[in-house]
Formats: C-alpha cells, sequence, structure tokens
C-alpha cells in the first residue's frame, strides 16, 4: 500500500529540470579550474550532478559550461552515469546569463526550474527533494543557514556603516528552485535592465514575487578558494567514516 501512495505522488509532482552553473572562471582558485579538482578522486562537478542524478525530485538536468569545456563535461557525464542530463550549453557573459540560457534548453514539460551551482559538490539528494517540495507549494524557494559571523556594513573606504541585526540574516545556498515562467521573465528582466544580481532569488524578488526560505545544510558549501576544497574533503571523511 505504501508503494502505491508512494507511485501516486510521484506521479502527481511537477516535472523539474536542474540547471547547472558551470561556467564561471575560477578566478579565486588560483587558476585551477575547480569544477574539475578532485573530491576523493571525483571531480567536483560530478559530485553535484551525482547529487541531482540521485535526486528523486529532479528529472532532467542541463548544464551551462564554458565553451572549451563543453566536450569534457559531456564525456564526464557518461562516465559517471549521469542519465538525466539532456544538454551542455555554451555560458553566457554572466551567471545570469547563462542560468537563463540553460533555462531556454529546459524541456517544455518543465514547471519547476531549480538552479544549482556546479561547485556545491556536498549537496544533497535530500536537501535537493525538500527544496523542490517547497517550491512547488509556494512557487518559489531556497535552502539558507543562519549567519554565524557578525555582518558589518562598509563605506568604500572601509569605514564601518551599520551592523545588521544577526537574527535576522541568512546565507542562502542551491538549489534555488521556482516556477519556470517567473524564473524566466525574472532573468530576463535583470538581463535588460542591466542589474548585477548576485543570484536567482535576488532576480525573482525584484518582480516583488516572495521566496521562502527552508532550513539548509551546513554542509553545503560553495567551493570558492582553495582552503574550500580542504574543508569538503574533511567533510567526506566524516561521511564516509574514514
Amino acid at each position: 500500500m505504501r508503494s502505491l501512495f508512494r507511485k501516486i505522488r510521484e506521479a502527481n509532482r511537477p516535472f523539474c529540470t536542474a540547471l547547472v552553473a558551470a561556467a564561471g572562471s575560477s578566478s579565486r582558485m588560483g587558476g585551477t579550474d575547480k569544477l574539475m579538482e578532485f573530491l576523493d578522486n571525483v571531480p567536483v562537478l560530478m559530485r553535484t550532478l551525482t547529487a541531482l542524478q540521485r535526486a528523486a525530485a529532479i528529472d532532467e538536468i542541463v548544464i551551462a559550461a564554458r565553451e572549451d569545456a563543453l566536450v569534457d563535461i559531456s564525456t564526464l557525464c557518461k562516465t559517471y552515469g549521469i542519465t538525466k542530463c539532456s544538454k551542455v550549453v555554451r555560458g553566457g557573459e554572466s551567471r545570469c546569463h547563462s542560468v537563463l540560457l540553460a533555462a531556454l534548453e529546459a524541456s517544455p514539460e518543465a514547471k519547476l526550474l531549480a538552479v544549482q551551482d556546479g561547485a556545491r559538490p556536498l549537496v544533497t539528494p535530500a536537501l535537493i527533494d525538500r527544496t523542490v517540495e517547497a517550491a512547488a507549494k509556494c512557487g518559489a524557494a531556497a535552502p539558507a543557514v543562519p549567519v554565524k559571523d557578525t555582518i558589518k556594513t562598509v563605506a568604500e573606504d572601509g569605514a564601518v556603516t551599520g551592523t545588521p541585526d544577526r537574527s535576522t540574516l541568512r546565507a542562502v545556498q542551491t538549489p534555488q528552485v521556482f516556477e519556470t515562467d517567473l524564473l524566466k521573465a525574472a532573468l530576463q528582466s535583470a538581463l535588460e535592465n542591466e542589474v548585477p544580481v548576485t543570484d536567482d532569488c535576488s532576480a525573482v524578488e525584484r518582480l516583488g514575487k516572495v521566496v521562502y526560505l527552508i532550513d539548509g545544510d551546513e554542509e553545503n558549501l560553495k567551493i570558492t578558494t582553495p582552503v574550500d576544497l580542504v574543508i569538503a574533503e574533511a567533510i567526506l571523511a566524516e561521511r564516509e567514516g574514514r
């Protein structure tokens, strides 16, 4: 009986395409491509894609990559069994542009689009599924964790101008999941108006849509600098009992 209920629930859930942002320059990695760096003998990007592959809520994966990496990423997807990957497309001039180009290549069936940083290799299928489920109910959702450090706002000369209440601050992660038409409209608007949005939630917020946050995962870190690789390796070792 439980199996029947599960099948009915899965049949009624919206088709969701994951859009993977993998076209960055890795400028803070000292000249190395962070997505191709190895974590326990597996490339960072492949760990991210494997989590999406295993997530029950994800039906399709579209990757936006640098032009010189298109063939390599396609080959790696075959090697690591990323069968949900339907397309690897050339990224744009900015992250926002890259995500829009990927969104335009999503299946016409897609009711939801889940934007995932290629450089978040420790994201779990469970977190992905929870975020998609939340977005299916409210139209726009993302995982986030409380900010631990005290945050300061500063002027150009470094002078402190304010200290926001830490209890109201959250560090937003990915995947960030939205209704398909909403995300496309938000990204298009941001590009047309040359608004430098820092994430997809920001683009959607510009249109007046409320984005709801769910509990994220402190281990869902983004690889940005070499020290992040060291931390990620330690987390993997802990997960695997090494």
